[in-house]
């Protein structure tokens, strides 16, 4: 069978499609669809700080174009001058300008601000002003830096006054107490702890034999018949005051022994002598007994 293509003719087959599917692909890979028309406008900016070929162009945060290149004007304006390509269906009004951002995400980009007030529209290769936006780390500069300058003098005097303290010999004794106190807890939490586990249950075990005791003192108490014995405590009061009333009557015998005084000073008589007379006796016993043998 007779071949259709020789072998040189389906290698340059190959190679020529497998160019095209690189250039497609480099192109994607940079954000540029080869098939949609574009057209194409000119920036002009006095600082490109990390815009890229490729970068982004934006309206209002949608992607419209990308930059397709940038170069130096050295003979005219002394302006970088960058080259975008936008979709085609996009009339760019005059008097709109272009604002270079950038993110930490995406880095650099065009960010477009169209003029809706005019009807009137740029042609394509027109050049349109730039405005170069400051970046977050320029505002924070900015905000920051005069804040850390003010800063600075408190700064030094808070590291002078830190100095001071931790060079003040009362600051080492501090730590040193703090160091005793330290060991004191730990020798009081291991007392503590001996505490618990040897004293308490031997008092827990105390407790539990005085409340057993207490139980048998009030099982006792129970069974006592306290009307009973008030009963009587009450009988001996009634006793006791019908003695003490008979002892203050100065009818009776007693009531006369404690009350009369007189009779008081008789016995005392009495018993004086009757000492007398004792004595009497034992000084001069012959002249009250008498012996005769015959």
């Amino acid at each position: 069978m007779k071949k259709i293509f020789s072998k040189e003719v389906i290698i340059a087959i190959v190679t020529t499609v497998s160019l095209v599917v690189l250039y497609l692909g480099i192109n994607h890979l940079k954000g540029i669809n080869v098939f949609q028309p574009t057209n194409y406008y000119y920036v002009s900016l006095s600082n490109v700080s990390e815009l890229q070929k490729s970068s982004s162009v934006l309206v209002d945060g949608f992607k419209v174009g990308i930059v397709n290149e940038i170069h130096f004007d050295f003979e005219s304006t002394k302006q970088i001058i960058v080259q975008i390509s936008l979709d085609k269906s996009l009339k760019l009004q005059k008097g709109s300008y272009a604002e270079l951002k950038s993110n930490f995400t995406s880095g650099a980009y065009l960010d477009l601000k169209l003029n809706k007030y005019l009807d009137s529209y740029c042609g394509i290769g027109d050049t349109i002003q730039g405005v170069v936006s400051p970046g977050i780390l320029d505002q924070i500069t900015s905000d920051m830096v005069p804040k850390i300058e003010q800063l600075l003098p408190r700064l030094d005097s808070i590291l002078m006054g830190i100095n001071v303290l931790v060079n003040n010999p009362a600051l080492n004794q501090a730590l040193n107490h703090i160091e005793t106190t330290t060991v004191y807890l730990q020798q009081s939490s291991i007392q503590l702890k001996n505490l618990l586990s040897n004293d308490i249950p031997v008092i827990t075990g105390n407790l539990n034999t005085i409340s057993s005791d207490f139980t048998s003192v009030g099982n006792n108490l129970k069974g006592i018949d306290f009307q009973k014995t008030m009963a009587s405590l009450d009988s001996v009061a009634n006793n006791l005051e019908t003695m003490s009333k008979q002892l203050n009557n100065p009818s009776n015998s007693l009531g006369l022994l404690l009350n009369d005084k007189s009779l008081y000073l008789q016995l005392d008589s009495t018993a004086r002598n009757a000492s007398v007379l004792l004595q009497d006796l034992k000084e001069n016993p012959k002249r009250y007994v008498h012996f005769s043998l015959f």
